[in-house]
């Protein structure tokens, strides 16, 4: 589905309003970053919240049919028009919210990560003259009159306040020219005051045009230096134009992201990070993707600093993490380690064990489903090597005796990725309630073949399937899959012997990819030089740190003396 979904294009003219064939659409507007994610989120989102009955429309394109190779931050959703009051609702009335039985649209999009806004599309079309008339042939001006779907506490048609926004993404245009804009839409005669801040309804233009993968404008207006205008790509015409009613009360605004939604949660500002840590951002998707809920039961066996548990305690899960790493479970202090960047944010800590993923069942009851999720990120050796139990002495391990036990750092030899995966799926089809979902990370490179390549298990149904690109040869992979048949115990070694498709040779693309990430950049030219210009600045930085660190102490000592002597 998400894969039709990214290649459907429109080829001719298509004015779509909300009164289409009564319909009542949606324009989904996307940040620009995590492309591949888009739609993935979308659909999880959507099936998490049991909407069923909407429908993916194609995205208008410009008269000239001309093909768009880029990715575009856009999605139009369809609902019947009779289900909006019935099934659903866009109310921003808060009373009515708690009231209301209908599934409320806007808070159930609200939760996408990458949704920047959603708009009650009224018209849209290749042209802004297309826009406008599809605005006049459709019926969404006669229904946002009589204001049914507002809510009983919305103010009346002829009180309410607007403005109109205009969007122009990648090009900038002058005052003067939003205004000749805005004025295309006179016609509407839209009765209440102007009110720039906290409007009633805010209503928003959008010129699409075509993006490239940093967001910038692939023919941009205007120079990069001097900032005159490329008469070439002014004429171009746009992808599509768009018009309609921003949905979402002041707390969202136009733009959903704003108001340090996201960046409150940003790895900067907690206390206690690793090498390893997953960013915020790609941590919420992944809840999104996992479907995680109010008291979920969430699992991460590789839960390292806990970042991701954070973002599943976000959303209200009952969170449990393993890692076989008693240190990083610690922390470095009482006030640097897990539980330090939960209370950060007033979350219940999780419940951390330390364990052996490659012997969970030695660890755990597994004879009953218990997670409604597993969500993590596992070790494949770039910045931090997989381990599991067990002696490098030829199998020997020495006793702990009972005064070392507290304190004691259990023996680890490597743990091969290609096992690492194996036992993930194999865990998660043993322990995730029926339809729950493992969501993982996978690095690859380009020979990476998702079809082929991807490991698999008997009782796990593939989902989706997101892709990240971090560097010219390396990327991630984050993976959905949802339990759709119970585990059968016999056949246990029959699983992990079918996790590759191809045996070791899908096996061996996710493994040593630190060692082939390096054997590639020594074929790069100058590569000694950048290496040795590399080294001395780790060498500076760490020299620093130690300067920084003895002059620390001693003005500490400093300190202490004078306080002796007074």
């Amino acid at each position: 589905t998400l894969h039709h979904l990214h290649s459907r294009e429109h080829h001719s003219i298509v004015n779509m309003s909300l009164g289409a064939n009564q319909d009542y659409t949606l324009l989904i507007e996307f940040v620009h970053k995590h492309l591949d994610f888009h739609n993935a989120e979308l659909l999880s989102i959507l099936e998490m919240n049991g909407i069923k009955d909407c429908r993916f429309r194609p995205l208008p394109i410009d008269g000239n049919n001309q093909p768009v190779k880029s990715r575009r931050p856009f999605q139009i959703l369809t609902f019947s028009l009779s289900s909006i009051g019935s099934q659903f609702s866009v109310s921003d009335d808060h009373e009515n919210k708690k009231k209301e039985k209908t599934i409320n649209l806007v808070s159930a999009l609200a939760r996408c990560t990458l949704i920047r806004s959603v708009v009650e599309l009224w018209g849209s079309g290749p042209t802004i003259d297309d826009c406008v008339q599809s605005i006049r042939n459709g019926n969404a001006l006669q229904m946002h009159q009589e204001g049914k779907h507002l809510g009983s506490g919305a103010n009346k048609y002829e009180d309410r306040t607007w403005k109109i926004t205009v969007h122009t993404l990648g090009c900038t245009y002058t005052r003067e020219e939003h205004n000749d804009i805005r004025s295309k839409f006179s016609f509407l005669d839209l009765p209440g005051r102007v009110q720039m801040k906290d409007a009633d309804d805010e209503y928003l233009f959008i010129r699409e045009v075509e993006l490239d993968a940093q967001g910038g404008a692939v023919y941009p207006r205007h120079s990069g230096v001097n900032r005159e205008i490329i008469l070439e790509n002014d004429a171009r015409p746009p992808l599509a134009c768009y018009f309609g009613r921003v949905l979402g009360d002041n707390s969202l605004g136009r733009n959903w992201r704003g108001s340090n939604r996201i960046e409150q949660y940003s790895l900067k500002k907690r206390a206690y990070l690793g090498p390893t840590s997953m960013d915020a951002e790609l941590s919420l998707i992944m809840t999104n993707l996992a479907q995680i809920q109010k008291g979920s039961f969430v699992f991460d066996p590789f839960v390292g600093t806990g970042s991701i548990l954070l973002t599943a305690a976000l959303r209200g899960a009952f969170t449990i993490g393993s890692d076989i790493d008693l240190r990083v479970l610690r922390g470095r202090s009482q006030s640097e380690n897990i539980a330090s960047n939960f209370k950060q944010y007033g979350l219940r800590p999780p419940e951390l064990v330390r364990s052996d993923n490659a012997i969970y069942h030695r660890h755990f009851r597994d004879h009953l489903p218990l997670f409604d999720a597993i969500v993590t990120d596992p070790p494949y050796g770039i910045r931090a090597g997989a381990k599991k139990s067990g002696s490098r002495r030829n199998g020997e391990v020495r006793p702990v005796l009972d005064e070392h036990r507290y304190d004691h750092v259990a023996q680890t030899r490597p743990y091969a990725v290609s096992d690492v995966m194996s036992d993930l799926l194999n865990v998660a089809a043993r322990t995730l309630k029926m339809g729950g979902r493992l969501v993982y990370v996978i690095p690859s490179l380009l020979d990476f073949d998702e079809n082929e390549d991807l490991p698999r298990h008997e009782c796990l149904r593939l989902v989706s399937v997101c892709f990240q690109p971090l560097q010219t040869e390396l990327g991630r992979r984050t993976v959905t899959m949802e339990k759709i048949k119970e585990y059968d115990e016999e056949k246990r070694s029959l699983y992990l012997e079918n996790t590759w498709l191809n045996g070791a040779k899908s096996a061996e693309k996710v493994a040593n990819i630190r060692d082939r990430l390096l054997e590639a950049a020594k074929k790069k030219p100058d590569y000694e030089e950048k290496a040795a210009i590399r080294k001395t600045k780790r060498k500076a930085t760490k020299e620093a740190k130690k300067k920084a660190k003895r002059e620390a102490v001693t003005k500490e000592v400093e300190v202490t003396g004078q306080s002796a002597c007074k």
